[in-house]
Parts: structure tokens; sequence; C-alpha cells
């Protein structure tokens, strides 16, 4: 989609805000509902609606109405949003011409305050030339749905970052200055790139220097996986520089030395064709401290150390992730943690360390006690034979009244009452087994008036159940 900017001038700051709602909309939403855009904008009496429709209109936002009205970003929006905040940033104020077109991105010339001229580099995955992004690109790892704006998102995080990276490692790379969603802005390179180059002066001189960057990369952990001439730039001093980053992978990755061999390839078929050279003459003429080569030249993956530093672990790179290092990391010391916690129980089942377990132990031994003390008793309230003497006496010792066999309990009744005067619990309990004892006497049945005293409470029977309970007391 082409890209123009004067359409950015008449928009408004509704306009924008609309924009971000969808945006925002589709972080969870392939089609962002119009309910949820109106919601998310906020814009007073219906206002959204009609920024909808302008915006409809400069094909900025895509109408969708198979499975409910919805609308989603179109690249020129997303455009949009980024050019409006690297502008808010003061990055750079103006937009010039096109001056490259990829299978995954488009280049533009923008322009600072002071007349600065930088790169602007937006990333466009999903064009019909490049589509198997999933198998040739490492952006998704483990997710399963995407969005082409979201991968497109990532790659220009990625390139940003390796960018940076590699310039602080002076290697031969374009000034990263910002980056802003699916948009990279760097210092514009000064040359052309090598596939539009049919003469050089020195053609064995730059070979070499292509090749060492190529060496130089694995030994700081890196490949390039798409170095050929059209990511080549050369100046008119024959200075190189090298350019497309986002899919770089690391030296651990799995397909590694084949990426790296194609690099070399494709650097070899390209001089071999465009300035006939011979590479099996060259072979004294290459440095040999950089080319640990076979008969034909080519430097060997396997032989090439990452003396020089780890920017693969650094960046994340695929094929080794930070989360594999930490995972790694964690996994040895819970390891760690586990050899210690099994030292600790070896000591325990030794008879060396005591903690509450035990206390927790001896309190249900004398739990288990108690219940075989209690079924004693119920048994023997079972096998008493209850007579009218029995239960006369019983009744007695409930109501106080001394007489019969009951007069040795209430000495020891009265013993214990002597030695804990001021225990009131003991004597609640005391209490609680006579009531107990009258009860297992009477065959563990309550009175019928106690048994229906919670019935229609406050009402007349209730309240003459009361009184005919105070005149038998009296």
């Amino acid at each position: 989609m082409k890209l123009d900017v004067e359409t950015l001038r008449y928009l408004s700051k509704d306009d924008f805000r609309v924009l971000t709602a969808v945006e925002m909309g589709m972080r969870n939403h392939e089609i962002v509902p119009t309910e949820l855009v109106d919601r998310i904008a906020c814009l007073k009496h219906g206002g959204t609606y009609k920024v909808l429709k302008n915006l409809l209109k400069h094909k900025l936002l895509h109408h969708d109405s198979s499975k409910y009205d919805g609308f989603r970003l179109t690249y020129l929006g997303y455009d949009f949003l980024a050019i409006k905040t690297l502008v808010n940033r003061g990055v750079f104020t103006a937009v010039g011409r096109q001056i490259g077109v990829g299978k995954e991105s488009d280049i533009f010339e923008v322009a600072t305050e002071d007349g600065t001229v930088l790169a602007m580099k937006l990333h466009r995955l999903g064009r019909t030339s490049f589509r198997a992004v999933k198998s040739k690109r490492d952006y998704l790892r483990h997710r399963n749905s995407y969005s082409w704006l979201y991968l497109s998102r990532l790659a220009a995080l990625k390139e940003f970052a390796f960018m940076k990276a590699l310039e602080e490692h002076e290697f031969p790379v374009p000034k990263a200055v910002d980056c802003n969603r699916h948009c990279v802005v760097m210092s514009l390179v000064q040359g052309y790139s090598l596939v539009q180059v049919k003469q050089l002066e020195n053609p064995d001189v730059v070979f070499e220097t292509i090749i060492g960057l190529v060496i130089r990369l694995a030994e700081h952990g890196l490949i390039h996986c798409d170095f050929n001439e059209f990511n080549i730039m050369i100046d008119d001093n024959e200075m190189v520089t090298m350019i497309d980053f986002p899919q770089m992978v690391s030296v651990s990755h799995r397909n590694a030395q084949m990426y790296f061999d194609r690099d070399v390839e494709c650097i070899f078929k390209f001089f071999r064709k465009r300035f006939n050279l011979s590479f099996h003459e060259e072979k004294e003429a290459i440095d040999q401290s950089e080319l640990d080569g076979d008969e034909s030249g080519w430097p060997c993956f396997s032989s090439i150390s990452k003396s020089a530093g780890f920017l693969d672990k650094e960046l994340a790179a695929s094929g080794f992730t930070r989360k594999d290092q930490d995972g790694l990391e964690k996994f040895v010391e819970g390891k760690a943690e586990q050899d210690v916690g099994s030292d600790e129980e070896e000591l325990v089942d030794e008879g060396h360390v005591f903690d509450g377990q035990d206390g927790a132990n001896i309190r249900s031994l004398s739990f288990l006690r108690l219940e075989d003390q209690n079924e004693q008793a119920v048994v023997s309230h079972d096998d008493i034979d209850v007579d009218e003497s029995s239960l006369q006496a019983f009744v007695n010792d409930a109501n106080g009244d001394v007489g019969g066999e009951n007069k040795k309990e209430k000495e020891v009744d009265g013993e214990i009452t002597n030695e804990n005067e001021n225990d009131a619990e003991l004597a609640k309990r005391l209490n609680k087994q006579r009531r107990q004892a009258v009860a297992a006497a009477h065959g563990r049945r309550r009175a019928l008036s106690a048994r229906n005293s919670y019935k229609d409470k406050g009402s007349k029977s209730s309240q003459n159940a009361k009184i005919q309970k105070q005149l038998a007391c009296w």
C-alpha cells in the first residue's frame, strides 16, 4: 500500500484517538466490534461513528461485517500511528521519497529539524511475495495465533536490538536512532547495494572483508542467515555496510551450520559470477588466520570459536534464548535445593530432628485413649439395668438430695470441689457429667416438653409451658 503522508496533515486528535482504540482492541480481537471501539475511544455525542466513517474513506481502517460489525487496522493506519508517535518525540519532522522496496519492508527518507536525512524502515510482513513467515522466521516462537501487524512489530523490535548491539561492537551497520511499532529509524547509508555494482577496483579486498564479517559474526555467536548481495551496501570508497538483521540466529541453532554455509556460498557464487574470481588460485592470498578452510578456501563453521562475545545470549537470538538460560539456571538451583531437602529427610528418619509433628502425634494418641474411655462408659451405661430405686437415686442426686449409695459420690465430689474451689471450669464439667448420667439412666430420652420447646416460640402454648414449670418449682 502506498504511503501518502499528505492525509496525515488533516487528521485530528479524535481520528488518532479512534485509531488507537482500534489498535488496543486488536490485542484480543481479530475484528474489533464497533461498540468496543466506542467504549475505548470515549468520544462525546456519538462522535466515534463519524470518525470511523472518515477513517474508512482514507483507507486507514477496514470494515468487516461477516460475523459481526467491526473494524481492523490496515498497514496505512498502522504507519500513521507510528509516524505520529515518532514526530511527537522529535525524531524527524518530514517524510520524503521511497528509496527501497523489499519482500517484507519499505524504506523511506525522513528529515530531522536540522535537515539531517535518515532512513525509515516500515516492516510489512504478510505480502503475497512472502507469506511463509511462520516456517522461515522465528518471530512467533510458541504462539499459535498471530496477526501480520503484530509480526511486523516483533520484526522491527528484533532488528532494532540487533542493530544497537552490533553498533556497540563496532560492526559496519547503520546507526539505530529510534523504534516504534513496526517502524525503525536509522542513519542513511551513503552507497549502493552490491547487486547494483558492476565493477570494483579491488574485488579481492572486498571479498575478504565480507567473508571476514561472516566469521566475526560467528565469533560473536550470531549468523546473519540472509547475507547476500542484496543486503550488503558499498560506497565509493568500497567500504562495506551490512543491513537487514531481523532473521539472525544463534550459532547454537540446530541449523546453524546450514545457514552459515549458505551465507558463505552466496558470497562465493556472486563474486565468481560477477567479478570472475577463481578461489582455487587465491587460496594463498586469503588470510589463513581468518579462514580455516578446505581446498576451495571456504571457512569451516566447526573451527570457529565464540571467543569474541555472546551476543546471541544477550539478544535472545533464535536457537538460544534468555528463557532457555533462565530455565537452565532454575533447574540447577532446584536440583541443589532438592539435595538439601533429601539430607533433612534423612536426619528426620534417623531421629535427629524433631518438629511439631511429634506433638501432633502425641495429641492424636491421647485423643484415641479418650475415645476408648468414652466407649467403655457408653458400654457400661448400656449394660446397667435401670430400676426404680436407681432412677430415684439419680434424680435425687441431680436435685441436690443426698441418699443411699450416692453419699460416697457426694463425698468424692466434695473433696474435688474443696481442692479446686477457684476452678469454675471443673465445676461445669462435673455438672455436665451428672446430667449425662441422669440422661443415661432415663435411656437418653429428653422430656416431651424439652423436645418441643423450640416450636411456637412466643406463642400462647410456650407461655403456658413456662407457667407450668414455675408452678412445679413452687
